[in-house]
């Protein structure tokens, strides 16, 4: 990474059709961008669907990205954001061993101390869930990787909602349907 770079959070609609996705991450390959984080879920908007796709990169670069990935046919908006610009959200779960959790005190310590909550429990292994930012969940994995209690692990891409007032897919449909009507 160089220390130009900046992580930064594209948020997309479509249209919820096949290769979509493919059309979308192509424009990173040719830009020599990685994806740091993906997330595709349906949207808000019945038949569009949301991408939530974080990396690394300049704005000139990110810019260039949102442009191109906007004149994918399918593609209704895509917009570029600092994190100073949106709130995310990030999902852990960990796989923990049930003997361990109950011979080290510490594990549960750790386990409250980051504000994780366990969703299951049998006598083998216990499900451990955890939200919040990509810093907090690294950092209770390596707390518990040394307590060596880990069986599984697995961490979510961002989700993200901007704090703008503004909702920029919302006026865009807005603008399209106007236009349709002309």
């Amino acid at each position: 990474m160089e220390s130009d770079e900046t992580l930064f959070t594209l948020i997309i609609f479509s249209e919820n059709l096949p290769g979509v996705l493919n059309h979308i991450t192509t424009v990173f390959t040719r830009r020599q961008v990685n994806i740091e984080s993906l997330n595709v879920s349906a949207s808000s908007i019945e038949g569009l669907h949301r991408y939530t796709i974080t990396c690394y990169c300049t704005e000139e670069q990110v810019s260039k990205i949102a442009k191109q990935i906007e004149k994918i046919i399918d593609v209704v908006s895509a917009s570029y954001f600092t994190e100073d610009d949106i709130f995310t959200l990030e999902t852990a779960l960990f796989k923990l061993s049930t003997p361990v959790v109950l011979e080290n005190g510490q594990v549960s310590k750790e386990i409250r101390t980051y504000g994780a909550k366990f969703v299951e429990v049998n006598s083998t292994y216990s499900i451990v869930s955890m939200e919040g930012m990509t810093e907090e969940i690294n950092a209770l994995y390596k707390h518990l990787k040394v307590l060596d209690c880990i069986l599984q692990f697995v961490h979510s891409g961002s989700i993200a909602v901007t704090k703008s007032t503004r909702e920029f897919v919302t006026e865009y449909l807005a603008r399209r349907a106007c236009e349709v009507e002309k």
